[in-house]
Formats: structure tokens, sequence, C-alpha cells
């Protein structure tokens, strides 16, 4: 019996939690960016269509989930988060 040892290929390293960390923010960074050009090519098509009350819904949606996402990041409660945004009103 011819016995040969497979020596398996070892699995790539992970990351650690410091370079994961920098990736997902660098992510983040990249897709805030992102975020405002849509926002500006949307205020173009808003302007262009000033009626259209469904591009101020897209608005509504949006800043909805941003209230919610800025909520979980910082540990408040959406409430609070619209009262912030209506002290600076």
């Amino acid at each position: 019996m011819n016995a040969r040892k497979h020596n398996p290929k070892p699995a790539p390293p992970q990351p650690t939690a410091a370079e994961m960390y920098a990736s997902r923010r660098n992510d983040i960074a990249r897709l805030l960016d992102v975020l405002q050009m849509e926002l500006d090519k949307h205020a173009d098509r808003a302007k262009a269509d000033a009626r259209n009350w469904g591009l101020t819904g897209d608005l509504g949606q949006v800043r909805e989930d941003l209230i919610n996402l800025v909520g979980f990041m910082s540990g408040m409660d959406p409430e609070q988060v619209v009262e912030f945004l209506n002290d600076a009103e």
C-alpha cells in the first residue's frame, strides 16, 4: 500500500478585526460619495419636473432610512434624530 500524506493547502489568512473595520469604513465612505452623486442627479430630475411628488417621496424614503441609520450608529431613537433635525430649522 502506497500511503502518501496529503498536505492540504493552508487556509488563507483571515483579516483582523481592525483590517475589516478599515475596509468597511472605506466602503462606507465610497458609498457616501455615491449617495451625494445620486442626490445631485436626483435634484436635476426634480428641477426638470418640479410637480413630480414621486421624486419628493423618494427623498422621504432616503431621509427615513438615514434617520434609522443615524439612530443605529448613535444609539439614539429615531424620534431623537428627528428632534435633532427639527432643532436645526
